[in-house]
């Protein structure tokens, strides 16, 4: 079970550390908003499925957890994109910089 645990922690990991690396290299705002939101999300829940593998009396609060994230953070992702398209901010097109 251990190693289960530290596979879905690494996983999560690395998913987070893609998000990030997505918000850098991501020409503009709506592509980053994709990139951390997708990435982010299915990192976040693979951490807590590691500590709920860890930790097996804390999976109510977890479910609970992962829940919520898997509700608000779309929500959040598209409420900011719709703030940028209605402040006016444009999308890229190739060959721009």
């Amino acid at each position: 079970m251990r190693l289960l645990a530290d596979l879905f922690l690494l996983a999560g990991a690395l998913l987070c550390l893609l998000a990030a690396v997505g918000l850098l290299r991501m020409p503009d705002v709506y592509n980053r908003i994709q990139a951390a939101t997708k990435a982010s999300t299915l990192g976040s829940v693979f951490i807590l499925v590691g500590v709920g593998l860890l930790e097996p009396g804390w999976w109510a609060k977890l479910v609970a957890i992962i829940g919520f994230i898997l509700f608000t953070s779309p929500v959040g992702s598209s409420t900011l994109a719709r703030a940028f398209h209605r402040a006016g901010v444009a999308v890229w097109q190739k060959g721009q910089s």
